[in-house]
């Protein structure tokens, strides 16, 4: 795994000489990453809009025939998580009212009563032999995890960090539905705050994606290069548009 790191890196200090970029190039980036985040992560959970039908939903506002309304809602509660995660990335700390803000504006149009609140409710993965946490250990385990993500930023990779915060968010599972998504957000936002590039994770690796999870109960190397390999085609996505 340490090839991959350092190929991140590499990429990073390339990266880092354009740097500060043209305001309308950063506002087109920005644009950029927006559609392709949102179609890949809603996809990973099922989703069916395409990325195009995704594009189109966020841009001109128009519904697609045939497709459920809550995938509609998926996309553009999506989009505007998108959004505030880069009204919070310069603080460069996470609580849990950040966390419960970006569920809070992912979910609200398809489930107002629970959309930023932990669930209350037993849940379950399906596929996974782990059990999650009962609703009563969530508040707990949320406090912790906030204290975790605060010193494991001072001692690990930027990149590790972000996949391990995605893995122990998940793990938790604290809201009843979304928690993909939250934790993609959560992923990036701690990406952002490190100075990198959004991570997308293409739909085509979802069945890697869940297996690597399922084996970071016990071992999470499989699950962090994963995530390593999505920053860096992204790196790469992000300086082949830099140089178009």
């Amino acid at each position: 795994m340490k090839k991959i790191f350092i190929e991140i890196d590499k990429l990073q200090e390339e990266i880092k000489t354009k740097r500060p970029l043209d305001k309308q190039l950063l506002m087109q980036i920005k644009e950029y990453f927006r559609i392709g985040l949102t179609y890949s992560s809603n996809s990973l959970e099922g989703n069916s809009l395409t990325e195009s039908e995704t594009k189109v939903v966020l841009e001109e506002g128009i519904t697609i025939g045939g497709k459920p309304i809550k995938d509609h809602y998926e996309a553009i509660g999506h989009s505007e998580a998108y959004d505030h995660i880069y009204k919070i990335y310069n603080k460069k700390t996470i609580s849990e009212e950040d966390i419960k803000t970006l569920h809070k504006i992912f979910y609200f149009r398809i489930d107002n009563e629970n959309a930023g609140n932990y669930r209350i409710r037993k849940a379950f993965i399906t596929g996974s032999k782990y059990p999650l946490p009962e609703p009563e250990e969530i508040p707990d385990l949320m406090e912790g995890l906030c204290i975790k993500l605060g010193k494991l930023r001072k001692k690990t990779h930027c990149v590790e960090f972000a996949a391990m915060a995605h893995k122990e968010f998940v793990f938790i599972h604290p809201f009843i539905d979304g928690n993909g998504r939250v934790a993609r957000l959560l992923m990036n936002l701690i990406l952002l705050q490190g100075g990198y590039t959004v991570a997308i994770i293409p739909p085509i690796m979802r069945q890697n994606y869940i297996q690597s999870l399922e084996l970071a109960h016990k071992n999470d190397k499989d699950f962090i290069e994963l995530i390593a390999r999505a920053v860096k085609e992204t790196q790469k996505d992000f300086l082949r548009i830099f140089n178009l």
